[in-house]
């Protein structure tokens, strides 16, 4: 079995690898079990978001920093995204509101243009593919219709879309998508808005779960099928887990229940596990994709280990829960945590001193990595059961058949485990303030 750990001790992380026999003997005591023939939900991918400040901040590196950052985070060797999440128009972290069409009323699309776009978003996305070397999945988030279709008429502070507006903006939302296929990339799924219940200062705008039913039902779904894109999948939600459950309950229903194909989450108020979990069971056949997370300046601090950590912990709840797809949010911020042109900054993986030409690949970039470089796209969850709640356990069967095992210990103190599988056991210790990926 070959072991990969980051530890972190005296604020050095310190990577390492070692390998760890699996012999034929047994013991009671502090087993850590897999159960590689009970399975549970299949794994879509891991990856991040690509927004116009991630494009800006991208733009001012040297080319060969450019190239790095890149390997980093989209080869087979690096974190292995193979998932983008983007906004349509603009968002928080854009350099400020835009939308692709003319900000005064209007009935058809004449001015739609993907101009802005074009100069941070779809670079570094054209830029992410090519190093990939193949399609990434791009799933696409509206943060606000554009001003003059809602009843507040600004992006920002909430209000809602205008009723007479619901055929036209389904119909814009289309078009946004088509422009991206046209242009290579290949659009796999939407969401209906993000964060639909918060008034925010930045881009926002509010739909109470009959809206979004019904915009899905009269307007969406249909104007996808009319625009030959009903192989896009619509996920609803796209906001905090403590209510996700609820809105499925209200969102799907007889007539939604072919046209939405699943439900998005973020992580900002906390575990909810048990509302994952409770989603997965009442919608077994729903993809459950987490679209954003971040570790936002104006709650937290900058402490690397406990950013990392609240990563490690929150991915392994939401996989044991029934997760099948990670998009982390920003990939790549200034030093700032930003530019954002609502002043709301956070921490990102990896964080960029333009006027220095320099990066600094944050911890938590290594501890996402122990999940999205070894869990493969179409790996099953398979069970596993622990000795103890001080580590956190997760173990996935990859299509080439390889058993993947994450264990998270987040106390000051190593924990012994004995891991057993097939009636075979591997004798380790978990390091204090560490994270171990196993590949068996």
């Amino acid at each position: 079995m070959k072991l990969i750990s980051t530890e972190y001790m005296n604020n050095q992380k310190e990577i390492k690898q070692w390998e760890c026999e699996l012999a034929l003997k047994d013991t009671e005591w502090n087993v850590v079990n897999i159960y590689p023939d009970v399975e549970y939900q299949t794994i879509l991918g891991f990856g991040g978001a690509i927004t116009e400040s991630s494009g800006y901040v991208f733009s001012k590196l040297s080319p060969e920093n450019r190239d790095k950052i890149l390997s980093l985070c989209f080869t087979k060797e690096g974190n292995n995204y193979s998932i983008v999440r983007s906004h349509i128009d603009s968002c928080d972290f854009s350099l400020n509101n835009y939308s692709s069409i003319s900000e005064t009323e209007e009935t058809g699309m004449e001015t739609f243009s993907m101009e802005r776009s074009g100069q941070y978003v779809l670079p570094l996305l054209r830029a992410a593919q090519e190093k990939r070397g193949e399609s990434l999945e791009i799933l696409l988030s509206p943060w606000s219709p554009p001003a003059f279709m809602k009843t507040n008429g600004e992006r920002n502070h909430g209000g809602k879309l205008k009723p007479e507006f619901r055929a036209f903006y389904a119909e814009y939302l289309c078009r946004y998508i088509n422009e991206y296929r046209k242009l290579g990339f290949h659009v796999t799924r939407i969401t209906v808005q993000n964060e639909p219940e918060a008034v925010q200062i930045w881009d926002s705008c509010i739909f109470t779960a009959q809206e979004e039913r019904d915009f899905v039902r009269d307007y969406l779904y249909p104007a996808l099928v009319k625009n030959g894109l009903s192989d896009v999948k619509i996920n609803i939600w796209d906001h905090n887990k403590e209510r996700m459950y609820e809105r499925a309950k209200t969102t799907i229903d007889k007539d939604t229940d072919r046209m939405i194909s699943g439900i998005a989450f973020h992580w900002y108020t906390g575990d909810h596990f048990e509302a994952v979990s409770m989603t997965r069971e009442a919608f077994p056949d729903k993809e459950l994709i987490f679209t954003e997370g971040c570790v936002e300046y104006s709650r937290y601090d900058a402490n690397q280990l406990l950013n990392a950590q609240k990563y490690a912990h929150d991915i392994i709840g939401n996989l044991n829960a029934g997760m099948n797809a990670f998009i982390d949010w920003n990939i790549l911020l200034d030093t700032n945590g930003g530019p954002n042109h609502a002043n709301n900054f956070c921490d990102a993986p990896i964080m960029a001193d333009t006027e220095n030409d320099t990066f600094e690949v944050k911890l938590s970039f290594d501890y996402i990595g122990h999940f999205s470089r070894y869990i493969k796209k179409g790996a099953k969850r398979i069970a596993t059961t622990r000795y103890t709640d001080k580590l956190e356990v997760t173990a996935f069967k990859n299509p080439d058949e390889t058993i993947v095992i994450v264990m998270l210990n987040r106390n000051e103190f190593d924990i012994p485990v004995n891991i057993r599988i097939n009636g075979k056991l591997a004798e380790i210790a978990v390091a204090a303030n560490s994270i171990v990926t196993g590949l068996i």
